[in-house]
């Protein structure tokens, strides 16, 4: 960062090291610390610190938590029988803000993606595979991509004969999008997987 003291291009770098951050906005973020109170800065430090010597992965679904098992898999209330899979914990968050899932979870934490090494054993498909006894169900809720798509096949490939249900979401067009502006992939999807009415 030109004219600028090594303290600042460090932060600005930290950040912009962060997905979906430029450096543009790794500056306005930096910019914005310095106009905090030192105590903003030391309880944002801490928080960073605190969040690495707390948050552990559930022994059960591998989701972040800061309790094991975590609040969900220890919810007596959800049913037990169900488990959705997901690439990533945030994906857990999104879904459980939908209000609509009432079942387990369990991490993946990625795809399978050859091309740059990840197969089964870089995945927590193994552990999957380990708690399914008393599940009738598996739905699996991974991103749309080529990646995801092999994964889930996968995952039914290895499912399926143990006589568990198996499901993956929905994809197609979003609510209020308009068909013009939708890929013929899309399009594809969303009619394959058209629903009775």
């Amino acid at each position: 960062m030109d004219n600028q003291t090594q303290s600042l291009d460090n932060l600005v770098s930290h950040f912009s090291s962060l997905p979906s951050i430029g450096r543009k906005t790794a500056t306005r973020l930096v910019y914005h610390i310095l106009r905090q109170s030192p105590e903003f800065a030391a309880r944002f430090g801490q928080d960073l610190l605190t969040i690495h010597e707390k948050v552990i992965f559930c022994s059960n679904c591998f989701n972040f938590t800061e309790q094991d098992p975590c609040p969900i898999c220890s919810n007596t209330e959800r049913r037990s029988n169900s488990i959705l899979v997901v690439e990533q914990p945030s994906d857990v968050a999104l879904i459980e803000r939908t209000k609509e899932f009432k079942g387990l979870y369990h991490v993946l934490h990625g795809v399978l993606n050859p091309l740059e090494g990840i197969g089964p054993e870089d995945l927590k498909i193994r552990d999957l595979i380990s708690r399914l006894e008393g599940i009738t169900e598996v739905i699996i809720a991974l991103n749309p991509t080529v990646e995801g798509e092999v994964t889930a096949q996968y995952l039914a490939k290895m499912i399926k004969p143990l006589e568990i249900k198996v499901r993956k979401i929905a994809s197609g067009i979003p609510m209020g999008h308009q068909l013009e502006f939708s890929d013929e992939a899309t399009l594809a999807r969303a009619i394959h997987g058209a629903t009775e009415v």
